[in-house]
């Protein structure tokens, strides 16, 4: 099973580029937790930090494709980097001036989540230049996923340490300093100063014009509607059932069980179409969140949650590869940020409902919204599952594969090419 990691990992570039971006994300994957605490720290109310965070993210996902879209035009160096520094620079303006006046501080943290670098999207743009073959490309899709969780897992453990050791100051500048050296030994790479993306069709829709990509993002809405309604339903059934302590041990479990399904989903060599795949998976996903529902002791709800999470990250990397064959020539990067934003959004219309489901009807109601999310997202990749079925005859960065309904392979190799 590592082997293949290993293969990939021992790549030219692959392991600085998959480093770097990963350091370069940190920002984004402690903003949330970083604002909420040095709001607090400099007196702030729950509900102004949790309002300059909902700031931070609601810019963080409009941003994303915009700066995508940028990167198809412009190239990676261009676009990422000045990004990564303009981000930094409006957490630092937050850190230092506070929230007196409070205008600044709600411009700062809009400044630094909008010009978040897509880092992610870019990488997935890299991965075919680097890799070279298909096998590769879709393990590198797994390893993302799955590394993706162990950022979120570390990111904050990160930041509370800088918090015990230094300030709640010191760690938002620490965090995004260390953020801004990543996104630099991304864009001074090789792979990065040399990738172009393929020709493009002037419009305005950029990647939106295709059905299938549309699609494929609706249903991700609601998986990020389930995942987020899980952080508040969690949080009700800890206040119960033994406080932070539990409230800790189910999310690491849903991360564990992420972690567990992305790397065994990444061993293995898959044929097929990966639309179909990704039903199967999303449906597999719905039916972990599912019992979440039935709340009972910590112990089993802890084993639930690990299950829950199980087919998370084997989703996310079949969606890639979805993403890369259905994405109009030219917009590879704009078309992974998209997915980026709808996710985010997603997420957040999850805590936005799971608040007064659990109010109203109590815990189990806030997991159902979970449940009630993962069925709605295979529901829409079953309602589309025709205009699924034809990938764009060109697939994001421009090399040209046959819409072959007969062909058993993935044309994961098409997200970028070298100049």
């Amino acid at each position: 099973m590592a082997s293949g990691y290993a293969e990939l990992l021992r790549a030219r570039h692959a392991a600085r580029l998959l480093t770097g971006t990963l350091v370069g994300r940190l920002p984004n994957a402690t903003g949330h937790i970083a604002i909420v605490l040095f709001t607090r720290s400099e007196g702030g109310s729950y509900s102004l930090a949790g309002v300059l965070a909902a700031v931070y993210g609601l810019a963080t996902a409009a941003g994303q494709p915009l700066l995508g879209r940028a990167v198809d035009l412009r190239g990676q160096p261009r676009v990422m980097f000045p990004a990564a520094v303009l981000s930094a620079l409006g957490m630092a303006l937050f850190a230092t001036s506070g929230l007196d006046p409070l205008p600044v501080a709600y411009a700062a943290v809009l400044m630094a989540g909008f010009f978040t670098p897509p880092l992610e999207g870019g990488l997935r743009a890299l991965w075919p230049s680097v890799l070279k073959r298909e096998d590769r490309v879709h393990t590198a899709y797994a390893l993302d996923a799955v590394a993706q969780e162990v950022m979120f897992t570390v990111g904050p453990l990160l930041v509370t340490l800088l918090v015990a050791a230094w300030s709640e100051a010191a760690a938002l500048l620490v965090i995004n300093t260390v953020g801004v050296l990543g996104a630099l030994s991304v864009v001074v790479s090789p792979p990065s100063r040399a990738w172009r993306s393929a020709p493009r069709e002037a419009h305005w829709l950029g990647a939106l014009r295709s059905s299938g990509l549309l699609a494929l993002l609706g249903a991700f809405f609601f998986v990020g509607t389930a995942l987020g309604s899980i952080t508040v339903a969690a949080l009700a059934y800890a206040d119960g059932h033994g406080g932070d302590t539990v409230y800790g041990v189910l999310l690491a479990g849903l991360g564990l069980g992420a972690l567990i399904g992305g790397v065994a989903y990444g061993a293995r060599q898959w044929t097929g179409f990966p639309e179909r795949r990704l039903r199967v998976l999303v449906g597999l996903l719905a039916l972990g969140y599912l019992p979440l529902a039935l709340t009972p002791g910590s112990v089993p709800m802890t084993a639930l949650s690990v299950l829950s999470g199980l087919f998370l990250a084997p989703a996310l990397a079949c969606a890639f590869v979805v993403v890369d064959r259905h994405a109009p020539s030219g917009t590879v990067t704009e078309a992974f940020s998209w997915l980026v934003t709808t996710f985010t959004v997603g997420a957040s219309a999850g805590t936005a409902v799971a608040g007064p489901a659990v109010e109203f009807s109590g815990t189990s109601a806030g997991f159902a919204v979970a449940g009630a999310g993962g069925l709605a997202a295979l529901l829409v990749l079953l309602a589309t599952r025709r205009v699924l079925a034809v990938p764009a005859r060109a697939t994001g960065g421009g090399a040209t594969v046959e819409n072959d309904r007969n062909a058993a392979r993935e044309p994961g190799l098409g997200a970028g090419h070298q100049a």
